[in-house]
């Protein structure tokens, strides 16, 4: 049985002081003991006529005391109460203007297309983002998929020489309570000097703090009686505990917002912005803020984006697998937009990602923005002498070349050995900081452009990698790890969504096979998934039966995700939800002492 903190709080004290003095000792704080079981009010006082405001959050996970008590101190859950109470409904407007606005494409047929209502903002040529901090000027290539939960890389990033370090709550990490936790008190570490063997944070490569996406919520904290939207615990906290530091240290605060799909998101974001900026006593435009464009409906509103975060803006960033994966997602059903094979017809090269890439590059720099790039997620093999690492080396090359070629500012990278080779490549190609020269004034891209599919078809190889990736990536959340290793590179939510897409949408259109002609239904999905679990279970040495159980149950998992009726949007917004998942949380990730995995719902 859990027990609760119950935080009563009157949303209209202005003093944080005078709150302490009413509630006592009882409040968690640092160099205290232990949360009380005991619930806690703090009445109103007799002018105030509001109910005062409920907040529960969980207690500690075992072995985190000290962690759960930096973090969770009596100022920063009144801060959060209060960022959570005053944006609350506005996160579920948008969420709300995301399904009427599929509906409305489903059921008018229409396509996706620039917006007649903010053509002003598109024909002014006169705005500009404000300047992006010097320390954001010069950022070639960032480390992506940093989990800060896992202590060991987040220090080897620290000590790199990245110039840049995507801090990852959202598609590289596994948002367990405990991993949250631990991942937020290291940056407050980090920020703080409290490392021994890491650099002084102005010294240390900047960080771009990422928080989860819309689509996520912290079950383990309630705010009027709700859960709590996940973007707003992560950056609330992260806020509270690490701006004023990064502010004074010129290095931050910065962020990486996800999977933003409107501008009206944007907006939001940017109230949110302003909000914490008053509310901490720091310049408006300390925070700045580079928006994923990992949506096709995004792309067609990049100024506006980029319009609605002006004070804040660090710029716009792409990415090759949410992008694609968006496509099922917002007009899979049409077989007008049946996505071919990831794995041999996909690539930046096709029409819609070159003209995606371009018409990025082309309003950043055209708006005084920066123009980042996608993560290369291949691993170096550890002999630096021999064949596959010149080859892994070259691959990563050519591909990041022709982003370079493009225009983009800087990109990510996962493996900490290819940041050097591809700092290098910046510098023979580019003369400048960054490429905020080229203004690509001769690039028209048009809608047809962005939604141009690109020709082929579905191999038996192609389909049973992305049900390797899907299986795999469950696996690995059932254990509380947000990103895998598979084939040579690294794999996380952003492969994991478009290879269960692909795999759901192959089934809705009974594409056929290029080996054999083949359809892709149910059956043969389930089939081939056998054969596939059959091979994981000897490559993941699966030893205990404990161990058997979970890749059983994230194969049956995998198996409901994609023979849905309806599309599920995000996998990993199916898997917050689910109780299967709930339940390993619960039992320490990999199903409790008994070695027994719950069943799934299938």
């Amino acid at each position: 049985m859990f027990s609760y903190l119950f935080i009563f709080i009157n949303k209209w004290f202005s003093k944080i002081t005078r709150l302490k003095q009413l509630v006592g000792p009882h409040w968690p704080n640092s160099g205290q003991g232990s949360v009380p079981k005991s619930t806690l009010a703090v009445k109103r006082q007799q002018h105030v006529c509001p109910a005062p405001v409920s907040m529960e959050l969980e207690p500690s996970p075992p072995g985190l005391e000290a962690e759960y008590r930096a973090i969770f101190t009596s100022d920063s859950l009144v801060f959060l109460q209060e960022l959570v109470s005053t944006f609350d409904g506005e996160v579920d407007k948008i969420l709300r203007l995301r399904i009427s606005r599929k509906t409305q494409l489903d059921l008018s047929g229409d396509l996706p297309g620039f917006c007649i209502d903010t053509a002003s903002v598109r024909n002014d040529p006169t705005w500009r983002v404000r300047p992006v901090p010097q320390r954001l000027q010069r950022r070639h290539v960032d480390v992506g998929d940093l989990a800060p939960c896992d202590t060991e890389r987040f220090l080897q990033a620290l000590n790199s020489p990245a110039q840049g370090l995507q801090v990852d709550f959202d598609d590289g990490n596994c948002p367990t309570y405990p991993n949250q936790i631990k991942g937020i008190h290291n940056v407050y570490r980090a920020v703080h000097n409290q490392f021994p063997n890491a650099p002084q944070i102005s010294q240390a490569p900047v960080l771009m703090l990422r928080p989860r996406a819309w689509n996520m919520v912290e079950h383990n904290m309630m705010v009027q009686g709700k859960e709590t939207p996940g973007p707003l615990f992560d950056f609330g906290l992260l806020m509270f505990h690490c701006a004023k530091v990064l502010f004074h240290s010129q290095s931050g605060p910065f962020f990486y917002l996800s999977k933003v799909e409107s501008y009206l998101e944007a907006r939001l974001w940017n109230n949110i912005f302003l909000w914490t900026e008053q509310k901490l006593g720091l310049p408006v435009g300390s925070i700045k803020a580079t928006v994923l464009i990992e949506n096709v409906l995004s792309a067609f509103e990049m100024e506006e984006i980029l319009y609605e975060l002006r004070d804040h803006s660090a710029g716009l960033n792409c990415g090759i697998w949410d992008y694609s994966a968006s496509f099922v997602n917002k007009l899979g059903h049409r077989e007008a937009f049946l996505l071919p094979d990831r794995s041999k017809y996909v690539n930046m090269q096709k029409l819609f990602l070159r003209s995606y890439m371009d018409l990025l590059v082309q309003t950043c720099h055209r708006r005084g923005a920066l123009a980042t790039g996608g993560m290369a997620a291949l691993l170096l093999p550890g002999d630096r002498d021999s064949a596959p690492y010149r080859e892994a080396l070259a691959s990563v090359t050519r591909l990041k070349l022709l982003e370079i070629k493009a225009g983009v500012d800087g990109f990510m990278v996962y493996d900490l050995g290819l940041i050097e080779p591809m700092q290098n490549l910046f510098q023979l190609h580019t003369r400048h900081d960054n490429q905020m020269h080229q203004l690509r004034d001769d690039l028209t891209v048009s809608p047809g452009d962005l939604l141009s599919m690109p020709v082929g078809g579905v191999t038996l190889d192609g389909l049973k990698y992305n049900i390797a990736v899907g299986i795999q990536f469950i696996d690995a959340w059932l254990t509380g790890k947000g990103h895998f290793f598979y084939r040579g590179q690294v794999e996380d939510s952003a492969t994991a969504e478009i290879s269960r897409s692909q795999v759901w949408q192959w089934i809705r259109h009974r594409t056929e096979l290029e080996d054999d002609g083949r359809a892709v239904t149910r059956r043969l999905v389930t089939e081939l998934t056998r054969d596939v679990t059959r091979e994981l279970r000897e490559a993941l040495r699966c030893r205990t039966v404990r161990e058997e159980q979970r890749l059983t149950t994230a194969t049956t998992m995998f198996l409901e995700v994609v023979s849905k009726r309806d599309f599920p949007e995000f996998i990993t917004t199916y898997l917050n939800q689910d109780h299967t998942f709930l339940s390993s949380q619960d039992s320490g990730h990999e199903g409790g002492s008994t070695g027994k995995m719950p069943r799934p719902k299938l």
